[in-house]
């Protein structure tokens, strides 16, 4: 998601959501939210929760990344 501010800075929201229970897991907001990052949050979470069997996401280029296709490869996750 993003969204602008008064002064014109457009920023984003990466949004972790589990479709099953609808439980926010992780709301990260920046100006910018690289692929590493995106990476980071989703490690952050399977540390608590495991790594999920399917991740389901926009095609923002965060989350077309090599760095995110390599994790998801990595740890089995569809």
């Amino acid at each position: 998601m993003h969204d602008v501010l008064t002064c014109g800075r457009r920023f984003r929201t990466f949004n972790v959501v589990d479709d099953f229970n609808r439980e926010a897991l992780s709301i990260e907001i920046d100006l910018n939210l690289p692929s590493p990052r995106v990476v980071c949050v989703l490690d952050m979470i399977a540390e608590n929760r495991g790594y999920p069997v399917m991740l389901r996401m926009e095609n923002g280029p965060e989350f077309i990344s090599l760095a995110l296709a390599e994790w998801t490869e990595k740890h089995t996750v569809n």
